[in-house]
């Protein structure tokens, strides 16, 4: 494998591993009393920032979130545990894998996941321009399984991205949504 001059020295998928947890009050909840989805998807997004931020020695930015998946509902009173670690880097792009959890306040039961997603985030300078990101290097047999997983993923946004411009531009070319 040939080294890249600029390239980071590659990280281990722990050193930026990240579990935040949240008690869900009332402020949380919709009209039926669970707690909004937006909320546990603002609490995804800070999770993932924090562990793009570690694994990037800097800022980063969400450039994408997919595969949003509510599980069950959350209540208030739950405990919630959103764990997120990085899956996969590109040059400047960085995919988080999140996993939400509640603990019910009232049952002796352990936490449950409730929701999971994926988001990529894009490290940048002072500047907004994108930076280089560090390798991850996965640690165990699951951390390659989700680097294998993310790859695909990746494939897919760009294959998918692909396919809407062509669509547009093929439209745009017959006189179409101007």
């Amino acid at each position: 494998m040939t080294e890249i001059a600029d390239a980071p020295a590659g990280k281990p998928v722990s050193a930026s591993r990240t579990t935040l947890s949240h008690i869900m009050t009332a402020n949380d909840t919709n009209l039926l009393g669970t707690v909004h989805g937006g909320v546990i998807m603002k609490l995804v997004d800070d999770a993932a920032g924090a562990v793009a931020g570690r694994h990037s020695g800097g800022p980063a930015v969400t450039a994408s979130m997919d595969e949003m998946a509510f599980l069950a509902p959350v209540r208030v009173g739950d405990l919630v545990h959103v764990k997120a670690q990085c899956n996969w880097t590109g040059r400047s792009s960085m995919e988080i894998g999140v996993r939400v959890l509640a603990e019910r306040w009232n049952e002796s039961t352990p936490a449950t996941q409730v929701g999971s997603a994926y988001l990529v985030f894009a490290a940048v300078d002072a500047d907004g321009k994108p930076r280089r990101v560090p390798p991850v290097v996965p640690e165990t047999e699951r951390d390659e399984r989700r680097y294998q997983e993310a790859q695909i993923r990746r494939t897919h946004r760009l294959a998918r991205r692909q396919a809407i411009m062509a669509l547009r531009e093929e439209r745009a070319a017959q006189g179409f949504d101007e």
